[in-house]
């Protein structure tokens, strides 16, 4: 799939990193040409006019451990470890698996409403960004936008909540041409989809903690269905940015969900960079994430 038009603007996108990795004070927050913007409401979830090709925000890279993800509390909304307890979380190796086994991140400007039950889940959303499973080869690096094509999505029941996992693919993949949908994925990336079910019910069993369990039987959906729930969420967060959803319930506080927005203007926490809270953003340290060249591979088992 060949990149068009208007998709050469997100090339501006760059990190600003803030403190050391695996620290408290760690921050990386994304730029577009030099100027902050927030990864959970600035960067637009479609990249093109068509809306085929999505906007992702790399949190996780594929192997590694830290549990990094968009602050939804923070202005701008840059991406830090988790923390519980005051000390900073990470997943446990558990074999065979090393760490994360897909790039793991996020589509801004979608929102799953943790007041919303759904149909078919029968359970709330998480509260978070949509989450996303980026199969390709290439190791990504934290706060990277990707252009992602979507494949399919599975609905994880992590504590109660529904916590959808999309499935998608780097438009830039050598695969890209070759794989549209969830049945594509079963051909193409055999043991793929068993694993990422395999890894999402047993990852927290170390930190002591039951398995988790999945809706429709664990079963991975469609694009279709999965193009969906992307479109509801970003319905739920066009309520969220517009102040429209604090009209129906009670209101958000800040500490919970920022919405500072510099390109949204006519949300009403639009702001502008000469703004006192724009001005809070840190500096970076001058240390740059250089492009992982890594790569995996899927061998078809019965060519063997």
């Amino acid at each position: 799939m060949a990149l068009k038009g208007s998709m050469a603007r997100f090339s501006a996108y760059t990190t600003r990193l803030v403190g050391k990795p695996h620290s408290l004070e760690h921050r990386v927050y994304i730029e577009e040409k030099g100027q902050v913007v927030s990864a959970f409401h600035d960067i637009p979830l479609y990249a093109n006019k068509e809306r085929t090709i999505l906007n992702m925000i790399v949190e996780i890279p594929r192997w590694s451990n830290a549990k990094l993800e968009i602050s939804k509390g923070e202005a701008f909304n840059p991406i830090k470890q988790d923390v519980k307890n005051g000390k900073l979380r990470s997943v446990k190796d558990i074999f065979p698996y090393k760490g994360y086994i897909w790039n793991y991140g996020a589509f801004p400007q979608t929102w799953e409403d943790p007041v919303h039950v759904h149909p078919e889940t029968g359970a709330r959303g998480d509260n978070d960004p949509l989450d996303v499973c980026e199969i390709g080869e290439r190791i990504g690096f934290t706060g990277e936008v990707k252009q992602v094509k979507v494949l399919g999505i599975m609905a994880l029941l992590d504590e109660g909540e529904t916590d959808w996992k999309v499935i998608a693919l780097d438009v830039r993949d050598p695969m890209a041409d070759k794989v549209h949908d969830i049945e594509d994925v079963r051909h193409h990336y055999p043991g793929l989809l068993e694993a990422t079910h395999d890894w999402f019910k047993i990852y927290k069993i170390p930190d002591g903690k039951p398995p988790n369990h999945f809706a429709f039987k664990g079963e991975a959906k469609n694009k279709s269905y999965a193009t969906q729930i992307i479109q509801e969420t970003e319905k739920a967060w066009q309520s969220l940015i517009s102040g429209e959803v604090d009209k129906h319930r009670k209101k958000l506080p800040p500490s919970e969900i920022a919405r500072y927005t510099l390109k949204t203007p006519s949300s009403p926490f639009h702001v502008t960079p000469d703004s006192d809270i724009y001005k809070t953003i840190p500096k970076g340290n001058g240390v740059s994430q250089d492009d992982h060249i890594s790569k995996w591979f899927y061998v078809p088992r019965q060519k063997l």
